[in-house]
């Protein structure tokens, strides 16, 4: 793969996280019955740093869990050893809260649907909403994010490539291409 175009830089992720938080707040009427979990791998910091937007606006802290997804991925016949299931971690009751899942790109809908499921498996919010940084299109289920930093339509020889810093050293979004 190789980087065709940047499409944010690490401010510009701050920005797009920023306007989620403040659409959270919102569309909510504020955030007491709100928490939020990320979708692992990185989904995961991206909750955590809409958590100090939403904590700096409203002075409120919001639980954040951790949701790893793999035992509920519908392709574990097709890639079994590619992938290793990780931890879960939804240290609070979910019965009744908002939750807002928090995953980094959404592309044909299979992660949200896993994700989902795995909510549920942990108890029955009262309703579940979903952000993404990036929206890339090319659904294959009915599935659309609540929140999205940034709509990116893109070819399905494409690959969008989020950096963040706890995980890759950098922060930034880039549009890559087939070699």
């Amino acid at each position: 793969m190789k980087e065709k175009k940047i499409i944010m830089d690490a401010r510009g992720m701050d920005r797009a996280l920023l306007r989620i938080a403040h659409e959270i707040i919102e569309r909510n009427q504020g955030v007491c019955d709100i928490a939020l979990i990320g979708i692992k791998r990185r989904g995961v910091p991206i909750a955590k740093k809409l958590a100090e937007h939403i904590a700096a606006i409203e002075g409120i802290s919001v639980p954040v869990g951790t949701l790893d997804i793999t035992s509920y991925r519908d392709d574990l016949s097709e890639q079994p050893a590619a992938l290793s299931a990780g931890a879960t971690d939804i240290s609070f009751n979910i019965k009744g809260k908002t939750i807002v899942m928090v995953d980094d790109v959404v592309h044909t809908g299979r992660t949200a649907r896993a994700a989902m499921d795995a909510i549920i498996d942990h108890g029955r919010p009262s309703r579940i909403q979903f952000a993404a940084l990036i929206d890339r299109g090319h659904r294959e289920l009915p599935i659309r994010p609540d929140y999205v930093g940034k709509n990116l339509p893109t070819s399905h020889d494409e690959l969008v490539a989020v950096c963040i810093l706890e995980i890759d050293g950098s922060e930034g979004v880039a549009l890559m291409e087939k070699d």
